[in-house]
């Protein structure tokens, strides 16, 4: 997976960790998805994979306390599209990530599930310092 480049991000977000803020973080999402090649539906999910993964950040990784901060960084690079979110939640063990199975219907749990399909690659990885650091990659439509 590529890594992030500091001449290359397109935006920088920090927000509460509070599940109205996200819906603030959408439309940057998007327009920096469309910066990079990225059709307007894949753009749009590549804004619910990032939401998704805000959502559990904020009831997961700090029990929807309201405490904690949100750091999201977008990256263009030649090939696609680089996120990175980092928190300062109890670090977690990857392995302990599993969605519920799509045959138990039942609403919730399925945001794993739906940033796994949308993005290219996922990889959660401690953070520096302390914390997570959730990196996804998405390529950029074969078609542009």
């Amino acid at each position: 997976m590529p890594m992030a480049d500091r001449d290359n991000v397109l935006i920088q977000i920090q927000l509460p960790a509070e599940v109205d803020r996200i819906k603030l973080v959408r439309p940057g999402v998007e327009a920096a998805a469309r910066m990079c090649g990225l059709s307007l539906p894949v753009a749009r999910d590549v804004v619910l994979a990032i939401d998704e993964a805000c959502q559990n950040i904020i009831v997961h990784g700090y029990k929807g306390q309201g405490t904690g901060e949100i750091d999201i960084m977008l990256s263009r690079h030649e090939d696609g599209l680089l996120t990175e979110i980092r928190d300062t939640a109890p670090r977690i063990d990857p392995k302990k990530i599993v969605h519920r199975a799509l045959s138990d219907l039942q609403p919730g749990k399925l945001g794993t599930y739906f940033m796994s399909k949308i993005m290219d690659r996922l990889e959660y990885l401690p953070a520096p310092g302390g914390g997570n650091l959730l990196r996804m990659f998405k390529r950029k439509d074969q078609s542009s």
